[in-house]
């Protein structure tokens, strides 16, 4: 191996090593990997090929020449770059438009070539594709030489790229982890605190109506319209902070039994007594989405009970079996007034369309009220 090729790749890998393992975008590692390599080869084009699950090749990563049109150019499994990148040996022509290992699997984008020479991206079980150097027709074949450094380099940048897409992999789930942790925090515990200082002070202003004078009664109701607001805000963060999951990695779950009880005590407390809680099935892995689901339809039928129905009962059944969970809240009040604002209720509506489950409502002055909320799950959480 020529020394001074050698060491030039080995200052190529090096700066690929720092640059994959730094985090950076692996498409931009990818251009610098085949940049080095057409100096490398002193070619007049480089393609870093990805294997595709169907063994297909596809370029990822072009340099040098005219290099339109080659980015996402698909290669045949049986054609040179396909072979190599299954882990075969490097091939190499004078020219690859003659040549019968390859004539037949040349693309007219690649015509103007000759010389060609391929090597495997990556070595062992870490090949992740082909990289593959081209020189203009009439150019002088690649040498033994510089295909054993090419071979070398494409080995050692392969492999530390898929290393460094492992540790960036972990990290991506760890942070989402941490974005979950923080999203529950907010979810489970600012969101009922802020819920139940609304639910007061909505009291407050309903009971003491008489004795506020009319400007202080339009600043508390603005006040619990802010408390509100803000509520919405933070759910909208929640919802930002778990999207978008990292693809192929394990949904985080959420006891979705715990914060039930949560949202019943809470309700106990403004009510003035403990609504009966009912709670059956496996409720400690439920996906963070559909919980939120069930969470936000359980607060607002608890609401309605708080704000309006006078009810002296209040019964929470909450389930899952093979179909998924229900939710019924019954209360034995006058029913939700005529007039009664029904946003909270039209959202509910809308939950249950984007999670494709179902939501009704059934009330009257004689029977109370029940609210039923079914989301269906994935058998296989």
């Amino acid at each position: 191996m020529d020394p001074t090729l050698a060491a030039r790749a080995l200052s190529a890998a090096t700066e690929i090593t720092g640059t994959a393992l730094s985090g950076d975008d692996p498409g931009d590692v990818l251009e610098t990997v085949v940049a080095r390599a057409v100096e490398l080869a002193e070619a007049d084009l480089g393609l870093v090929m990805v294997r595709a699950d169907d063994g297909q090749v596809v370029a990822e990563a072009a340099h040098g020449a005219d290099i339109t049109g080659l980015r996402g150019l698909a290669f045949s499994a049986d054609s040179a770059a396909g072979q190599v990148a299954r882990g075969g040996e490097p091939v190499v022509s004078e020219d690859f438009t003659v040549d019968p290992r390859t004539a037949r699997f040349v693309p007219p984008e690649l015509q103007g070539f000759g010389p060609f020479a391929a090597s495997a991206f990556g070595a062992g079980g870490r090949v992740l594709g082909a990289l593959t150097v081209y020189r203009r027709h009439g150019g002088d074949p690649f040498s033994a030489s510089t295909v054993e450094v090419l071979t070398a380099f494409a080995a050692q940048a392969g492999v530390v790229l898929a290393l460094a897409e492992g540790a960036n992999a972990r990290h991506r789930v760890t942070l989402y982890q941490e974005r979950e942790r923080i999203a529950r925090e907010l979810h489970d515990v600012i969101v009922q605190r802020l819920y139940g200082a609304g639910m007061q002070l909505d009291r407050v202003r309903k009971n003491m109506r008489k004795r506020f004078a009319q400007a202080d009664g339009v600043r508390l109701s603005e006040a619990i319209d802010q408390l509100d607001q803000t509520i919405e805000e933070i759910r909208g963060t929640v919802r930002a902070l778990r999207s978008p999951e990292p693809a192929n990695e394990t949904v985080i779950a959420t006891d979705l039994a715990e914060s039930a009880r949560g949202e019943v005590r809470i309700a106990g407390e403004l009510l003035g007594y403990p609504p009966t809680l009912e709670l059956s099935g496996e409720l400690a892995d439920i996906p963070a989405e559909q919980a939120d689901h069930i969470r936000a339809a359980l607060r607002e039928a608890l609401s309605n009970v708080v704000r309006h129905s006078g009810a002296s009962e209040t019964r929470v059944t909450l389930s899952r079996d093979v179909e998924g969970v229900k939710l019924r809240v019954r209360d034995n009040g006058s029913g939700v007034p005529q007039g009664v604002a029904k946003r909270g209720l039209r959202h509910l509506a809308e939950r249950a369309t984007t999670s494709g489950g179902r939501f009704s409502i059934n009330s009257s002055p004689s029977l109370g009220t029940l609210v039923a909320f079914d989301v269906p799950l994935d058998q296989t959480v």
